[in-house]
This record gives C-alpha cells, structure tokens and sequence, in this order.
C-alpha cells in the first residue's frame, strides 16, 4: 500500500520552538523551530518511506470558528516574535525543495488535512494516510485508512493513532471525538463543554448513548445531576461540537501525482541545511535522500545513535 503523509506544519514547528533550547544559525538566526521541523521532517522520511507528502499550514487572518466564538484560542500565550521568521524560513526551505504546501485563509491547517484525508482515501483504494500533528482535534479523522502520529514529548517520542488506540487513550471511537470535545470542551483551543462533565463521565455517556444528540435525547433518564449540567449547558455545548468538528469540504484541488516524493529536490533541500549551518540534517539526508527513502529497518544501530547524539548537541 502507497503511504500519503499529511503534516500539520504549524503545530510541529511550535512544538520544536518550545521544546529546542533558543539555537541560532550560523548568520546568528534564531532557528530551533526551523532546525526542529525538519529533523521531524527528515525522521517521518526515514521511518514510514511515504510515496506521496504535503505539509499544511494555518494562515495569520481569522478563520471562521473565531467568528463563531469570539474566545476561540484567546488563552493561548501571543506568539513570540521569534517565530513568524521561522515560519517564513521553512516556507522558503519547502518551496524550493518544490516539497508541496497547502494553505488557505479562513481555515486552519486541521481543516485542509480533514479534507485532504478525504480526498486521498476516496481517491484510491492503496493509499494509506497518515497525519503528522499534536493536534488531538485530527484523532477524529482516524479511520481503518488513515492514522495519525502525534509526538508525546519531544519531536522523537511519538505514538502512532489507529482505531483501537484511540479507544483505548479516550474511552470513545474516533468517530466519537467531536462529541467528546462537546461535553469536556477544550482548555487548549479555550471553549467549555459542560461544566462538571469530564473525560470518564464522557467517554461512559457516548458509550452508553454513542452520540451527542442521542445524550440529549434521553436527558430525562439520566442521574438527576448529570441531566442538570447538560441542560444548563446544551447552547454552549451545541457550540463547542461545532468549533471541534473539522471541515473535511475545504475548496481545494489535489493533484495526488504531483505530490510524489520523487518530485522533491533533494540536492536543493541539502544546500538549505548547509546553507543554515544544520550539519547534523546534512549527514541524515545523505542517509534517507540520496538515494532513495531508508527502510526503518534498513537504517543501522550505528547511524540511528549517532544522529540522536548529533541532535542532542544541537547546531554545529
């Protein structure tokens, strides 16, 4: 089966600004988010082989869920003004390398990788996707085709998501997410559910009811207190199933063959990390790139501690 990487660009470049002490290029550019991305880029490379990869990003204007709540994200720490450049620079580093983006005002990138998924999976029976983010919103895409890889701490410790994974993290189906988030809410993306419904109170009400609506349904036979809350709660909870759904009917066209790895310019992307001092991601790409995607198991004991070491020291 052709493997299909969607990676959610923004959210790994946070996490490598945060998690990556405050390491400066050779020209003394702040560019541990950008030397982050791709070591996480060059590791997707090397251990799934994917045929096909996009990278999507969320765009600065306000998409439609601020206008819906107008507290959307609003808890969320201002972003420093290290980062924009960052961004910047891994956009310029992607196009030249003629690796695909996919970015949309409006919408965030959690909406155009709900749509591509689609797309993709109707697209092909042989093409399995797998999408690269710590969002937990995009578990609600996981299906028998597509998975979902998410970083645990770190860039380098991650989980793989499929069905049975989810359930067993959550108590609830991926299917069942959307509804999940409507009762417990979200901290993170700053929007309640219902007040006092949290995550094993959830997860046990969608087992027992499977749905949101069906919940409410029959509001009249639940324990008198748990009935109260959703009742109190039913507009804002109504509220927070739609923030957390992702829109999977994003206007926009895919061209699979276009974003075939073989497309990618290996030679330009190699020039990038010398240019920007990124030694250690040189020595990886001549591993995973020049010639030809590595087999995770075809990668040797040697090189895999090696390259760990070299990105513990960070640039050279």
């Amino acid at each position: 089966m052709k493997r299909f990487i969607l990676i959610d660009g923004n959210a790994i470049m946070h996490r490598a600004f945060h998690a990556l002490p405050p390491l400066t290029n050779k020209d003394g550019e702040l560019s541990n988010a950008v030397y982050g991305f791709f070591s996480m880029f060059l590791k997707i490379l090397e251990d799934f082989s994917p045929t096909y990869l996009i990278v999507c990003f969320d765009r600065p204007k306000p998409t439609f869920r601020q206008t819906l709540y107008a507290g959307y994200q609003a808890a969320r720490p201002k972003m420093s003004d290290d980062l924009p450049p960052q961004i910047v620079k891994v956009h310029e580093i992607l196009e030249s390398a003629k690796i695909p983006i996919f970015e949309i005002d409006g919408f965030e990138a959690d909406d155009l990788i709900g749509t591509l998924s689609v797309k993709i999976v109707e697209s092909s029976l042989d093409i399995e996707v797998i999408i690269v983010s710590g969002d937990r919103d995009l578990l609600q895409l996981v299906n028998d085709r597509v998975k979902m890889l998410a970083p645990v701490t770190g860039l380098s410790n991650t989980i793989l998501y499929d069905e049975q994974a989810v359930e067993k993290k959550f108590g609830v189906k991926p299917s069942q997410i959307i509804d999940y988030k409507a009762l417990t809410g979200d901290a993170s993306d700053n929007y309640p559910g219902v007040a006092g419904i949290g995550p094993k109170t959830a997860s046990g009400l969608l087992g027992k009811y499977h749905t949101f609506e069906n919940i409410y349904k029959n509001i009249g036979d639940l324990p008198e207190k748990i009935g109260l809350r959703l009742a109190t709660d039913a507009e804002q909870a109504s509220l927070a199933k739609k923030l957390a759904t992702i829109i999977v009917d994003v206007p926009i066209v895919l061209d699979i063959e276009l974003c075939d790895s073989k497309l990618f310019d290996k030679e330009v992307l190699e020039q990038k990390f010398e240019l920007n001092g990124f030694n250690s991601l040189v020595k990886r790409i001549s591993l995973s790139l020049k010639n030809g995607y590595v087999k995770e198991n075809d990668i040797t004991e040697k090189s895999t501690s090696e390259v760990k070491k070299e990105e513990q020291l960070g640039l050279l």
